[in-house]
């Protein structure tokens, strides 16, 4: 299991590092201004980022209860990705559209491509991380 300080190394380095590559790409897929952007990803950001604390803390405790270990094979890492971008959509869809003046149908496209980058950018960030600082009493997954 991890510690509380290493989860949140883990949930602000996945968002410094999303920041730094979904604002700018935002902005220019969406031609928005990246003042309208960085505002709805700031927004985005923060609550993904205590989401993201939230979310694998419970993700980790079901794997411990139920396989006596938070190693994730590769159909879990899919699993948590899924799952963990799912519910952000869900939580954020309101959010884009009144920040951005959008339909809830529009915003809703634009957070499915966000919500597709993430996971892609989740499972990838999520595995490397794993790789380089693994849970506390475990080997580093093959």
């Amino acid at each position: 299991m991890r510690t509380t300080a290493d989860r949140i190394r883990q949930a602000i380095s996945f968002e410094i590092i999303g920041l730094l590559i979904v604002t700018p790409l935002f902005a220019w897929l969406f031609d928005h201004g990246l003042g309208e952007t960085g505002g709805v990803v700031l927004i985005g950001a923060t609550a993904a980022t205590a989401w993201n604390y939230l979310f694998n803390l419970g993700f980790d405790h079901a794997l411990q209860r139920h396989r006596g270990t938070a190693q994730k094979t590769l159909p879990l890492r899919v699993l948590h990705a899924v799952l963990f971008e799912t519910t952000l959509l869900i939580m954020l869809l309101p959010v884009f559209a009144w920040w951005l003046d959008l339909s809830l149908v529009e915003a809703f496209l634009m957070d499915l491509s966000f919500a597709a980058f993430y996971m892609a950018y989740a499972f990838v960030f999520t595995w490397v991380y794993d790789t380089l600082f693994p849970p506390q009493g475990t080997a580093p997954a093959r």
